[in-house]
């Protein structure tokens, strides 16, 4: 069984975040969380699982994904990696390494964003990680403190330039804070999180944000990156993967408690945004928490 750990980082309150390079031959450390931000890069790990929150999927040769904290589970596992020498770089700090009085500067408005989208884990492409590999490269051996530091922050504002990034756990799963949603946008979300085990029409949503239902799914799709029955599903898929992961509740009862209408439906719709089948995905989640 995968145990869950709650990580307390050695970061010293003299410092701005610790870095710990290794090789090694295996991934042993189990899936766990912690509130600070984690910056991880792996090389040579092809064939490794990487598991954020309810998202799996299996590396390449080089990954580099941000954790923003907020207690998201993570964790990288064997997998089907057979590489004896992988290269692992980790640099962990605090939330508040960039204060908010500095992170509402505009010069820092990437780095903002990228922290936000970062609470559901954000893993970034080849092209960005090319573009930062010789800083990472060096990073843990520079002496100079305060170079190291300039190096951290050019780090994170080339990361936050990718335009490929991608978000990995689904918001069901991630603590995510909506602070900088306008108020309609909250509204229908905060309807559709008490509702969504129910049919939802788009004229409801369309009602709640006082729009034509043409206009809002224009409107939530701006401000979302996806059509609201597309999130709807979502958050449906997402509810039915931390019921997996935390209940011994029976597929079928999963299925319609979520919100779908049929088992056949919840399980094709399952396997396709998660990889895995409903009865796979529970598998591999099957876990018992413990906190140290």
């Amino acid at each position: 069984m995968t145990k869950i750990l709650h990580e307390i980082p050695p970061i010293s309150e003299k410092d701005c975040f610790f870095i710990a390079e290794r090789h090694k031959s295996e991934f042993t450390w189990p899936i766990h969380s912690h509130s600070e931000y984690e910056l991880n890069f792996i090389e040579g790990g092809s064939g490794v699982r990487r598991v954020v929150g309810d998202s799996i999927e299996e590396i390449g040769s080089y990954e580099l994904t941000l954790i923003a904290g907020n207690g998201l589970e993570h964790a990288w596992e064997q997998g089907n990696c057979t590489n004896t020498d992988i290269r692992e770089i980790t640099v962990q700090f605090s939330a508040d390494l960039l204060p908010s009085s500095l992170l509402s500067r505009n010069q820092f408005a990437s780095i903002r964003k990228m922290f936000e989208r970062a609470r559901m884990g954000l893993t970034f492409s080849m092209q960005a990680i090319m573009k930062v590999y010789s800083i990472l490269d060096t990073l843990s051996q520079n002496q100079e403190r305060m170079e190291q530091f300039l190096q951290m922050i050019k780090i994170l504002y080339e990361l936050s330039l990718d335009k490929d990034a991608r978000t990995l756990a689904s918001s069901a799963f991630a603590v995510v804070q909506e602070t900088n949603e306008i108020r309609r946008i909250l509204k229908v979300k905060e309807y559709i999180a008490s509702h969504y085990p129910e049919a939802i029409h788009l004229e409801d949503l369309a009602q709640i944000a006082a729009m034509t239902p043409s206009a809002f799914s224009r409107f939530f799709k701006q401000h979302t990156a996806r059509g609201p029955m597309d999130y709807i599903i979502d958050i449906r898929v997402g509810s039915a993967a931390r019921m997996l992961s935390d209940t011994s509740t029976s597929i079928s009862e999963i299925c319609y408690a979520c919100g779908f209408n049929n088992l056949s439906n919840f399980n094709r719709t399952f396997k396709a945004r998660r990889g895995y089948t409903p009865r796979d995905f529970r598998a591999l989640f099957t876990k018992n928490k413990i906190f140290v």
